[in-house]
């Protein structure tokens, strides 16, 4: 008998910038650590926001548009779908949604069985500084999944063959309070249209569907899928929904104390609005979804 299928944990989010200087400004003035900046093999460079729950953001900028064009043009589908994702959406923005993986060949074939792959798998290394300033090799492997109605939202799993044990407290001590991910929120105007296709990247059958869409749990996280109307009732965020798809719009973090997670926003000049229990700030350069803040452990 099969193993019944568990849900995947979420790995990070990955958000085009214009520029990673951009992105550091407006995160370091929303209270996140900012890691030290980091460069792809293909032309993309990063400079991530780790969190204690094992999550990150992945704030991604080009640092070499002809090695991105030149990625692209031999299949490297990361590369592809970000150039395609400025092209039509411009350089602030939130494109994808990554899990983690044991093995993202079996995903791969999962993929392509479920007629949701994106093209090739994707296998690099790259240097990466420590916290200490030293430098190791890390090495991952990337399966994709994509659905051709969503041409501005990718899925893909990560493995990571060669991954240097490092300490990460320091990067992890957000002036904000914030301690992890607990939602990610996706805008679509029939969210139905879609749970197969979120079923599969979440590797998850369960779908609890509500008033204004669905979620689908990941571990450890929820991936809701919203109406304009869904965006409009539990964020109050207003956005456009003119032509139809996924479109990642929105991330909740969950913080220990939601008090003083205003405060410390109050102080950089911050004013997110209030909506239930959630403080939400509305995107800005740098930032490219609405960052709402709840509590939780």
């Amino acid at each position: 008998m099969a193993n019944p299928r568990k849900a995947r944990r979420l790995d990070h989010l990955v958000l085009p910038v214009p520029e990673l200087s951009i992105s550091r400004a407006r995160h370091e003035a929303l209270g996140f650590v900012v890691a030290p900046e980091a460069r792809h093999p293909f032309g993309t460079e990063n400079a991530c926001v780790f969190f204690a729950d094992g999550t990150y953001l992945e704030p991604l900028a080009i640092a070499s548009r002809e090695e991105c064009e030149a990625a692209a043009r031999a299949g490297n589908v990361f590369v592809a779908r970000d150039q395609a994702y400025r092209f039509r959406r411009g350089e602030n923005g939130f494109s994808a949604l990554v899990t983690s993986s044991d093995d993202a060949r079996a995903d791969h074939g999962r993929f392509i069985a479920d007629g949701i792959s994106a093209g090739d798998m994707l296998e690099f290394s790259r240097p990466m500084k420590q916290p200490d300033g030293s430098e190791t090799t890390a090495s991952f492997r990337l399966a994709f999944a994509a659905d051709l109605r969503s041409p501005d939202f990718l899925g893909f799993s990560v493995e990571r063959i060669a991954m240097p044990a490092a300490d990460r407290s320091a990067l992890t001590a957000h002036e904000n309070g914030v301690i992890g991910i607990s939602e990610v929120v996706l805008s679509e105007t029939n969210p139905t249209d879609f749970q197969y296709y979120v079923q599969e990247l979440a590797d998850n059958r369960e779908v609890d569907a509500h008033s204004f869409g669905m979620a689908i749990e990941l571990d450890g996280a929820t991936i809701n899928v919203m109406t304009p109307d869904g965006l409009k009732a539990f964020f109050g965020v207003e956005v456009n929904c003119h032509a139809r798809g996924l479109r990642a719009r929105g991330i909740v973090y969950r913080v220990a104390d939601l008090a003083r997670t205003e405060a410390f926003l109050s102080s950089r000049g911050i004013a997110p609005h209030r909506k239930d229990r959630k403080l939400v700030v509305l995107p800005e350069a740098g930032q490219g979804a609405f960052y709402a803040f709840e509590e939780g452990n």
